[in-house]
Parts: structure tokens; sequence; C-alpha cells
């Protein structure tokens, strides 16, 4: 039975740090093998090359730039109208995931436009989407790469996100085609629009290719008050031989460090 393999999501952890090579380093001193980033294109490449190369920390997964944040984006894969960006967008993550040796890219949906009734243009949204992601898909899958897309609860993080559903995201991989287009499992967001997480893991399992894990509804450390039993979900996960990463995409209730013990008790029991 594999033990599982967390990696530290440095947009989330260590943010006491201002800068991401720092984060890279306080993640190995933690003994992290492994993190991911949500946006590091402010930081440039040779700087996260050199942290890397000095811990031996991989980085396994980023995310496609999100647009313009200041004016509501957050992804464009499913926004209409906005391809060239994307494609532009596209190609600055894959300069950064070829530079790093990342092998995971998420492809961020987007928002509904402000103003606009979902189910009136979730139709036009979606077939964006699609065309989108096969023509990332096949971009990708020249470089080794695997693009991701992720559900994001609209009821507590943002109302607006296209795509809010492990359903909709299969029906959306389903209608794409592309055997390197996967489905990032975020449990905070499964859980909080849908629940039924053991039934879902399991109907799903085949299209996930990489979990994100925060207890619910703080979104904090997995150990922390909330609805989740992590040590169930964990035990699962072994049994269904889940070989990819976990995300620790969580808000620490302290420090980082301060807020492992989780961790290290999983590491000792693992030895």
């Amino acid at each position: 039975m594999p033990r599982l393999k967390f990696c530290a999501n440095i947009s989330w952890l260590y943010t006491e740090l201002p800068d991401l090579t720092q984060r890279i380093r306080a993640a190995a001193s933690d003994g992290f093998k492994a993190v991911e980033a949500a946006w590091p294109y402010e930081t440039k490449i040779e700087h996260i090359q050199r942290a890397r190369n000095d811990t031996g920390v991989k980085v396994v997964l980023i995310n496609s730039p999100p647009g313009d944040m200041k004016a509501g984006d957050l992804g464009l894969a499913a926004v209409p109208g906005r391809e060239a960006e994307f494609r532009q967008g596209l190609q600055l993550a894959l300069k950064y995931a070829n530079a790093l040796d990342c092998k995971r890219i998420h492809l961020m949906a987007g928002r509904v436009p402000v103003g606009s009734d979902r189910a009136h243009v979730a139709s036009e949204m979606e077939f964006t989407f699609v065309q989108n992601l096969q023509y990332a898909a096949d971009v990708l899958i020249k470089e080794g790469v695997t693009g991701l897309i992720e559900p994001i609860n609209t009821r507590i993080t943002d109302p607006r996100y296209f795509l809010d559903s492990p359903h909709h995201a299969a029906a959306v991989i389903e209608k794409v085609g592309k055997p390197n287009i996967k489905l990032q499992m975020d449990v905070f967001h499964w859980q909080i629009m849908d629940g039924n997480l053991t039934q879902n893991l399991k109907n799903f399992f085949p299209l996930i290719g990489h979990i994100q894990i925060a207890q619910v509804p703080g979104r904090n450390e997995p150990d922390s008050a909330g609805e989740l039993n992590y040590q169930y979900l964990f035990s699962l996960l072994e049994s269904m031989g889940y070989t990819g990463y976990i995300g620790c995409e969580y808000k620490p209730l302290r420090s980082t460090n301060e807020g492992l013990g989780w961790l290290r008790d999983y590491w000792t029991a693992s030895k």
C-alpha cells in the first residue's frame, strides 16, 4: 500500500516569508520534498531554479496566469473572447513548467462575467472551455505536461467561478477527450459543493491528477476543528492506491511550522 506524498502550497504556506524562493527553502527545512505554487510569475525563473536545485525540492504544480485580477479575472480558459490571452498565458506557464521540470499546470476556468446570468452564458462558456482545453492538451502533451481543471465552490469562496462541481468537471473532461487533461480535486471545495466524498472519490478516481486539502469550513490545517476526518480520507486514498501528490493548500492558524504536527505524525507513522 503506497504512502501518500504531500507538497507544500507556497502561495498559502510560509507567507510570513515574502519571497517564493525563501518559502521553498523553508518547506525543505520542514521535510517537504515537493512544492506547488499558484502564480510564480513575479519571481524570476532562474531564482526558483536555484532554490529548487539547492534544496532538491520538486515543483509539481503551477497555475496558468489568472488574467487581470484587478479587473476581476480568475482564469481565462472558459471566458469567451479571451482565447488569445489564454493561449499567451499558456505559453508563459509552459515556459516556467519546462524550466522547473513541473509536469502539471492548473488551467483556470475563470468567472461568469459580472451582470450575466450563469444559466444564460453556461453553454457558450463551456464551449469555449472545451475548445481551449483541447488546444492546451495538444500543446502540453508535446512537453509531457498534464493540464488540470479544478472545481471551485460557489457557496463560500467564489460565487461567480464557472467550474463549480466535480460532476461538471468530469463532463467537461469527457467532452475534451484528451488523456492529459485531468481533474484537480480540492477536498475543501468538493465538501462544500457536494459532500459525499467517499463515493465521489471512488467515482472520479480515474480522472484525478492531483489533490489538495484543507479543513472545512475554516480552510485551516487538516487536523483543525471542522467537518472532515482526514485520517479516514488518507487511509481511503492509500487503500485506493493513490500515488500522486497532495497539496497542502490551507491557511495556517499559527506559523506554518507550528501547524505541521499532523504531517509529522503521518510521516512518523509511515516509517
